[in-house]
């Protein structure tokens, strides 16, 4: 009888995770389930969908603690709760710059959550690649695509006339 008693869970715990999911979307204030296993980018989705004019989109979802590290759920991460304290949550443009200026003061070497700073950067690149260099080659890939053309049709034009010489010197 002792060992029934010692097994059996405690009341106030929940033997069965909860069928769904709250994720409190911090643009609108709001509260949106999603079912068990669903994926981070399809819940960020549904969320940014229902969001009202003017208010800023979620970057991606997190699940926080106070005193702990916060989890970051990439796009094709399966939501789950981590446990009592945790709550999930999303991150909004304004709350990621803020982030991404903490992280580049304290470590320059690490990127931002989901790489939104090399995403920056790249486009600050992309005007400077298309110089007169890249112009140029595709210019000439041009000109050497009608050369090659004209090649190709002066050889088939006097093919039959090869043909002939062939034929007539066996």
């Amino acid at each position: 009888m002792a060992d029934d008693s010692e097994n059996q869970e405690p009341k106030d715990s929940p033997s069965i995770s909860p069928s769904y999911l709250e994720v409190n979307c911090r643009s609108s204030s709001k509260i949106r389930r999603f079912s068990a296993g669903t994926e981070a980018g399809f819940a960020l989705n549904l969320i940014n969908r229902k969001l009202d004019d003017g208010l800023p989109l979620a970057l991606y979802i997190e699940s926080v603690k106070e005193g702990e590290e916060p989890v970051s759920f990439g796009p094709n991460s399966v939501l789950l709760c981590y446990g009592h304290g945790w709550k999930l949550q999303t991150v909004t443009e304004a709350e990621g710059a803020r982030a991404r200026a903490s992280v580049s003061r304290t470590t320059s070497h690490e990127s931002s959550p989901l790489g939104l700073g090399d995403l920056h950067s790249t486009k600050r690149l992309l005007p400077s690649a298309m110089g007169v260099w890249y112009i140029a080659k595709v210019l000439l890939a041009f000109v050497l695509l009608f050369a090659f053309g004209a090649i190709f049709t002066l050889a088939l034009e006097n093919l039959p006339r090869l043909l002939v010489s062939i034929s007539s010197s066996i």
